[in-house]
């Protein structure tokens, strides 16, 4: 299994295909996030964003592990180490020593044992542009997703390779999936790295992606699922999905009205052109009144499709 994404939802899957009977599990993830603890690193020492790599490691790891919890423990106040995560810094240093952030991700994953590889999609020190519906050039991923949905979505630099490692493990995947998480900063940043989109059209394995579970307010205000399959299209023309994986469990009245009194909308279910819709019921929701991919029943849903394939 490869899996491309980043933020959350990339690492809430792997918590759950962790616990496969995989040959090989591999994490693609991208580095354009600017904002946090990320956002002041790559400013301060001009390195791939940290932040959401460091997530897939601790999700990839023994959660019950004292170096799990420290790669996670993120520094209280507002001095120059506050909110800064352990992990983060931790791979800022191996990168200073190494000379190459794509190593220092195995290395920290080395030290965390994690059961699978996380590799950054790119070594570049990549930033997000955007085009928005009114014509303004937006830089940064942070700002992209509090612009409304983009006109036009490009990579800076534009050209910016793959890691070798992330086109190797795409080609020889049986099993690929995108998402879930954000739509234009979390997956198609990855399509946007060169090679990867090419690496995708060849691959012969079975395709998913996995739907979110509501709409992301200034990212996909008013999206349908038919609207997040067409944006894969836009940015990979030759990538044929083969499965869209979506939440068929409503969300509780309380949470829904929640969720919509700061615009979002739970992601109804549709029929997609070209495309099998499979309805799981995927929903968990948290102590907190957040909605998440429960990881477990994800996990076990993307096994039974596969199997079903083969």
């Amino acid at each position: 299994m490869v899996a491309l994404g980043g933020g959350t939802g990339l690492a809430t899957l792997l918590k759950g295909a962790k616990t496969l009977p995989l040959a090989s599990l591999t994490a693609v993830v991208t580095v354009t996030d600017d904002g946090g603890s990320s956002g002041r690193l790559r400013q301060e020492f001009g390195v791939p964003a940290p932040g959401d790599v460091r997530n897939c490691l601790v999700a990839l790891a023994e959660d019950e592990e004292l170096l799990t919890r420290l790669f996670a423990f993120r520094f209280p106040g507002e001095g120059p180490t506050g909110g800064h995560s352990l992990g983060n810094l931790f791979m800022i240093a191996l990168t200073h020593l190494t000379g190459d952030f794509s190593l220092a991700v195995r290395l920290a994953g080395e030290v965390l044992r994690v059961r699978g590889v996380v590799l950054p999609t790119s070594r570049a020190d990549v930033h997000l542009v955007a085009e928005t519906a009114d014509g303004r050039l937006v830089v940064g991923e942070t700002a992209i997703s509090t612009s409304g949905p983009p006109k036009r979505l490009a990579l800076s630099p534009p050209n910016a390779p793959a890691v070798p490692e992330v086109l190797a493990a795409i080609k020889q995947a049986e099993l690929l999936v995108l998402g879930p998480g954000s739509l234009f900063t979390s997956i198609i940043p990855n399509l946007l790295v060169r090679g990867v989109s090419e690496a995708l059209a060849e691959n012969q394995g079975l395709k998913v992606y996995v739907a979110n579970l509501v709409t992301q307010p200034g990212e996909t205000t008013g999206f349908s699922l038919r609207d997040h399959v067409r944006a894969l299209r836009t940015y990979a023309p030759s990538l044929q999905v083969d499965v869209v994986l979506a939440n068929s469990e409503p969300l509780p009245a309380d949470v829904a009205a929640r969720y919509r009194a700061v615009g979002a909308e739970p992601l109804a279910l549709e029929e997609v052109p070209g495309v099998r819709v499979e309805a799981r019921k995927l929903l968990k929701v948290t102590p907190e009144g957040t909605v998440r991919h429960d990881p477990q029943r994800l996990a076990q849903a993307l096994w039974e499709l596969w199997e079903a394939r083969t």
